[in-house]
């Protein structure tokens, strides 16, 4: 007599969106595995968890996308539930339940107990720091705080992601130790803004004493930091960055324009003479220090003359790293009340032109490496080549150096010294030194 097998659930995870989110994922993926479920990461699996984003309209469309492709699935029997998560999920959950019934529930970004108990797990607080990381063995991120408090007029954040909440120091040093205990070189420091840690919690602007905690971290070579806000920067954070040989001369500060009047409708609290002094006390601070920004172009109101401002002093800063978006209009935002004036073809147009500039500018500070030699961490093998970061970079958004893999053999995960022997604008090319 044949006897009914139960077939056995594997939960997929899928992740859309910031390392923010790909850092929620391995949280609900080290849950899931604490409670003895079989969970994989964009795999295959009978059931599907989407971690959505709902940042700007693109991001909106892909999730959007997702979840259409795996209720798709579901109804031709090739997955038996669906479960979205994350942003889109905060922000539009009503909207959602409407356009796409077919989905078995939908959470916000603050359900995850809610989320594990649909999926047949028991949230466990004692998990602080057991994740299952999704990233090459040899970096993680370490989100610091959730939310945030700044007003800026265009950023939707704040309505999925509520508040600015500090993670005690502690708990943030005893995440670390695991993740180093697993391998983990390089801690990749997130936020929505790391400007404001500590505020809520120690009355005070705190990363710097963070900072000192995670260095005596053992097996951690690298802590980089991502998303600092210019206004109210701890400048004290600056002396710990020169002194600790730790902590990456690196930092993300997302400065989205120069403008004065620009500055002044997004709600950035600061100014373009502010905003220099601070870029030229860093670069007085930490001389080696590589700057990172990212800018929006297009923003209401946005005429030919501030984007020629804006042109200019990008040249004149000349930033080792930079990124450029055109602006999203995102309804229950500020600046959603204001005219989405300049036209979709001028904003790519702006946007490829700051892009052009950077890379020029990336292309002559390359130049400049040719016969230096870098620490360099391996990430991955890719065809003939090693693929590796010097401490100036982070990855999948800035330079990769690469090195001749049929000439030498290198572990991924592991550092070596590498002398530059090329370069274009963003890949350098060396060899084992």
């Amino acid at each position: 007599m044949r006897t009914k097998t139960l077939k056995k659930n594997k939960i997929n995870v899928v992740t859309l969106g910031c390392s923010k989110n790909v850092y929620d994922s391995e949280v609900l993926m080290g849950q899931l595995k604490a409670n003895n479920k079989e969970v994989v990461h964009e795999e295959e699996g009978n059931i599907v968890v989407i971690n959505t984003c709902g940042f700007i309209n693109n991001a909106k469309e892909e999730s959007v996308n997702t979840i259409l492709e795996y209720v798709q699935k579901k109804q031709e029997g090739e997955v038996d539930k669906v479960f979205v998560t994350g942003c889109l999920s905060e922000r539009y959950k009503p909207d959602l339940v409407k356009e796409i019934p077919n989905v078995d529930e939908y959470f916000g970004t603050t359900e995850l107990p809610g989320l594990l108990k649909a999926l047949g797990a028991d949230y466990k607080h004692e998990l602080i720091g057991e994740r299952l990381t999704t990233t090459p063995k040899n970096y993680a991120y370490l989100k610091i705080a959730e939310g945030c408090d700044r007003p800026c007029s265009f950023c939707a954040i704040p309505l999925m992601r509520g508040k600015h909440k500090s993670t005690p120091i502690e708990e943030v040093v005893i995440e670390a130790e695991k993740l180093a205990a697993n391998g983990v070189k390089e801690l990749i420091l997130i936020a929505q803004d790391l400007t404001y840690y500590g505020l809520d919690l120690y009355k005070k602007r705190n990363l710097a004493e963070l900072l000192e905690a995670l260095v005596k971290v053992e097996g951690v070579e690298w802590i980089r930091l991502h998303y600092a806000f210019p206004t109210g920067f701890p400048m004290d954070v600056l002396e710990v960055m020169e002194r600790e040989p730790k902590i990456c001369n690196y930092l993300d500060i997302p400065l989205q324009h120069i403008s004065d009047s620009i500055l002044k409708s997004m709600r950035r609290g600061t100014t373009k003479e502010k905003t220099t002094k601070l870029l030229q006390e860093f670069r007085a601070k930490v001389p080696k220090m590589a700057i990172r920004t990212t800018l929006i172009v297009g923003y209401p109101g946005e005429t030919e003359a501030h984007f020629q401002e804006l042109k200019q002093w990008v040249t004149d800063m000349r930033f080792e790293r930079l990124g450029c978006f055109t602006y999203s209009h995102e309804e229950n935002t500020h600046a959603f009340n204001l005219e989405d004036d300049v036209p979709e073809d001028v904003k790519i147009d702006r946007a490829n032109q700051i892009m052009e500039i950077q890379s020029q500018i990336s292309w002559e500070l390359n130049q400049q490496k040719i016969g230096q030699e870098f620490k360099v961490v391996i990430d991955r093998k890719e065809g003939n080549y090693f693929i590796g970061r010097t401490e100036f970079d982070s990855p999948d958004v800035d330079n990769e150096v690469l090195i001749d893999a049929t000439k030498t053999y290198l572990k991924t995960g592991e550092f070596a010294t590498i002398k530059i022997i090329e370069a274009e604008d963003f890949d350098l090319y060396g060899e084992v030194v």
